[in-house]
């Protein structure tokens, strides 16, 4: 049997009980809601736990560097409150408010999983969040064109759908995945060295504009889309040819 989590002073038997009892915390509250003292405490609790996580890697590194005299740094922040914050598609998280009013947010998930940094995932989320306005409007012009009272035909079954029943998917082999890579091929990029910002959005970009813009314009170029059932995304089958098919969609 796995050992329990221990998180401040609960004991989760599975880590999916962990997960639960923060998921249905982040649940009870409002958008912009301020955590009550009990739930407060569980999120520092949390945040103590992540760190631990990292802090065990690096004591070694630590251990080896030269005594810095750090008297006249700066005082780390406090954090003065926690509250429901809103991110990408209206989605709710934990935000973290500190002492001089700044703010961060927090994955209950990530945090339990304890998943460590990864700068290829960030990179991934940040090119998905850059042909967001083009996926979204090739969907809406798809509407426009073949909508029969607010229903269009998905292109690999033929069943008529709502607009929430469906996505945009890449079609095969050109994947979002494998145009993320060879983009990162092509254009020889480091992505531990990759700055980003968040937008009024919450959407993570490139701080880069060039950057930006390169990526969009290369999935333009590569991507084949179609606009499926959300269930038939991850099931396709016979779809694994490189020429391009009448039935495929492109960005304009």
């Amino acid at each position: 049997m796995k050992n329990p989590i221990t998180i401040g002073d609960k004991v989760f038997k599975h880590k999916k009980d962990a997960l639960t009892h923060y998921k249905n915390i982040l649940s009870s509250y409002k958008f912009g809601e301020p955590l009550n003292d009990e739930h407060y405490n569980d999120l520092l609790d949390l945040i103590d736990y992540k760190h631990s996580f990292y802090d065990e890697d690096e004591n070694e590194a630590e251990s080896n560097e030269e005594t810095i005299d750090d008297s006249e740094a700066e005082v780390d922040l406090e954090i003065t409150d926690i509250k429901i914050g809103r991110v990408q598609f209206n989605t709710k998280c934990f935000e973290i408010v500190y002492s001089d009013s700044s703010s961060s947010y927090i994955s209950y998930i990530q945090s339990i999983k304890r998943t460590k940094y990864d700068p290829d995932n960030l990179f991934n989320i940040a090119c998905r969040n850059a042909i967001h306005t083009d996926i979204r409007a090739l969907k809406q012009k798809y509407f426009e064109i073949n909508s029969y009272k607010g229903q269009v035909k998905c292109q690999e079954t033929g069943q008529l759908c709502k607009w929430e029943s469906l996505v945009v998917d890449h079609r095969q082999p050109n994947t979002f995945s494998i145009i993320v890579d060879r983009f990162k091929e092509v254009k020889q990029i480091d992505t531990t060295k990759i700055e980003y910002f968040v937008n009024d959005n919450n959407f993570l970009l490139f701080s880069d504009p060039n950057l930006l813009n390169e990526f969009i314009s290369y999935h333009k170029a590569k991507a084949n889309l179609r606009v499926v059932k959300k269930e038939n995304n991850l099931s396709r089958t016979g779809m694994a040819r490189l020429k391009q098919s009448a039935k495929d969609l492109k960005v304009d």
